[in-house]
């Protein structure tokens, strides 16, 4: 079971990062905190001081087209804010 699914390279995630020491994950989820830990450290070579963690509940949408009305839904997610040490970064753009 792959626990980190992917990082989360939004504006708001980017400042976290930059300000804050703290990198966002959308995760697998049934993880929890200590299984997400161990993933981070094993995965970049940090050190993972806290992780927090929230879960987002799925989303329906609608439009209106000239077929009708369509309705679509995004999946629910898991979402995990993991701080690490203040000497530790990780460069998610240095595999490119």
């Amino acid at each position: 079971m792959d626990i980190l699914i992917k990082p989360i390279l939004t504006e708001k995630a980017t400042n976290e990062s930059e300000l804050r020491n703290s990198y966002t994950f959308i995760v697998s989820k049934s993880a929890n905190k200590v299984e997400i830990k161990k993933a981070v450290e094993s995965s970049y070579g940090v050190s993972v001081v806290k992780v927090r963690t929230m879960i987002y509940g799925s989303e329906s949408k609608t439009r209106f087209t000239k077929k009708g009305v369509q309705i679509s839904k995004k999946g629910a997610y898991k979402k995990a804010i993991v701080k690490i040490s203040e000497g530790d970064r990780i460069d998610f753009f240095a595999n490119l």
